[in-house]
């Protein structure tokens, strides 16, 4: 490990204080840079990374514990080193007590300055490599979440292991509530960009006034509320992986300008006129068919020959029941710890509503419907009464061919039961669904969102 790979901000309202350090530590191998006041260190750390901070306690404008603080609160792992006169020790330890890593008296011992540099990086390089520890940990967790061993899902994750190491643009499709975050995480862990972060934007949840923002970030001033400058997800997803959730909901605005991007590889920052290159392995999911929304103009051709160099189709819930006992297994058990409990499965009748149901919401159904079910059981087997009454029912109405078990509960529940039975014998087409029940899709969305079936 050699000091050449580090670089340090001194910041000093003493010119010559400030010169004498930046020579002693260049000397010494490190990447040094300047700052005459403390607000000028907060500006300059969020510009770009530092791996040590050597601070001044004492200057005129913005003092060393202020922007300790604001550091903090921007980058809370960098290691700041605070210097002070010996006769303000009291506020070196009052910047401990806020963050700081250690702190220097004046006069400056110059073999205590190198030690505590060393110790503070090494302190700082642990917890890089702890920080990747973790990532490889939770990688390997999370593409435990992807679930089954049926035949759908077998074919569907040998082609996502061809595709994974490759670096062309992937378009997972599939219904809401299939895993399609998942799978893209997982095309990443699989891939050479392992190393590099894996950036997620969800398309529906940015406001179009908000995305150019979002994706190229902004300078320093450049609308109301920019306090500084910024990156976008695509410096952050710089070297990794960027992911596009809901990639239909984009404006047809910003689909021009991610065009050219995808052609130029180089993002120009809101307010700013300085190109950045960018390298970024582009993946994105929908639950729409693309093909449909350019028809209908609210998708650009170009962009989706671009984005669907391969396209997976990630299969529904019901393409794959003989995996829904491993998954039930799964989420029993994750949430039987979350909540204490220590359940030994489901009964044999709460497992053949399981595996009868439709299962319009996927997975995520399955998982929200098991969780309220642990939460529920009064035994050590999760029983028929504790699942959702919309799997309860669905099974009634096969056995009895009629709705006399519905009668006597509230009618938003019968209603909720009338278009999650629609919607699975409509093997989950939402137009269909609508069509049978005569209401609008939009209506039905707004349904399928209130029983926390759809993405908001």
């Amino acid at each position: 490990m050699t000091a050449t790979r580090f670089s340090i901000l001194v910041v000093d309202d003493d010119l010559a204080h400030r010169i004498m350090l930046g020579k002693l530590l260049s000397g010494w191998g490190y990447l040094v840079s300047e700052a005459d006041d403390g607000q000028t260190a907060i500006d300059l750390v969020c510009e770009r990374p530092y791996d040590l901070i050597l601070m001044d306690v004492r200057m005129v404008k913005v003092s060393g514990i202020e922007a300790l603080e604001e550091i903090k609160k921007y980058n809370p792992s960098i290691p700041i080193i605070i210097i002070t006169a010996y006769s303000s020790v009291e506020s070196a330890v009052a910047a401990m007590k806020k963050g700081a890593y250690d702190y220097l008296t004046k006069p400056l011992d110059f073999d205590e300055l190198r030690l505590n540099l060393r110790r503070a990086l090494d302190h700082r390089q642990l917890q890089k490599e702890n920080q990747q520890l973790r990532a490889t940990i939770n990688d390997h967790f999370q593409r435990a979440q992807i679930i089954g061993n049926s035949p759908a899902i077998t074919s569907f994750l040998e082609t996502v292991s061809q595709v994974a190491p490759s670096e062309a643009s992937v378009l997972i499709q599939g219904d809401s509530g299939t895993g399609k975050e998942l799978v893209a995480a997982a095309i990443h862990r699989n891939s050479s960009r392992r190393d590099g972060p894996f950036i997620s934007l969800n398309c529906a949840a940015i406001t179009e006034t908000l995305f150019e923002s979002e994706l190229f970030g902004h300078e320093k001033g450049a609308f109301t509320g920019a306090h500084r400058s910024t990156d976008g997800r695509f410096q952050q997803a710089d070297t990794g992986t960027l992911f596009f959730d809901e990639v239909s909901e984009m404006p047809l605005t910003m689909q021009v300008k991610l065009l050219r991007v995808l052609q130029e590889r180089k993002v120009t920052r809101v307010g700013g006129s300085k190109e950045v290159v960018v390298d970024v392995r582009l993946l994105a999911a929908t639950n729409r068919n693309l093909e449909e929304e350019i028809a209908k103009g609210r998708f650009r051709e170009d962009l989706y020959y671009r984005l669907a160099v391969v396209t997976l189709d990630l299969p529904p819930l019901r393409a794959r029941h003989e995996d829904i006992p491993l998954l039930a297994a799964h989420f029993i058990k994750k949430f039987g710890k979350q909540n204490h409990k220590e359940l030994k499965g489901l009964t044999p009748q709460a497992m053949d509503r399981l595996l009868k149901y439709g299962w319009p919401g996927n997975v995520r159904e399955l998982m929200n419907g098991l969780e309220r079910a642990t939460v529920l059981a009064r035994s050590d087997y999760i029983d028929v009464t504790d699942l959702p009454l919309s799997v309860q029912q669905t099974q009634l109405l096969d056995e009895q061919g009629s709705v006399a078990s519905l009668l006597a509960q509230p009618l938003e529940e019968v209603e909720k039961a009338a278009v999650l039975e629609t919607l699975a014998q409509c093997a989950g087409n939402k137009s269909e669904t609508a069509r049978r029940l005569g209401i609008t899709r939009k209506t039905l969305h707004k349904k399928l969102k209130k029983y926390g079936l759809m993405d908001d």
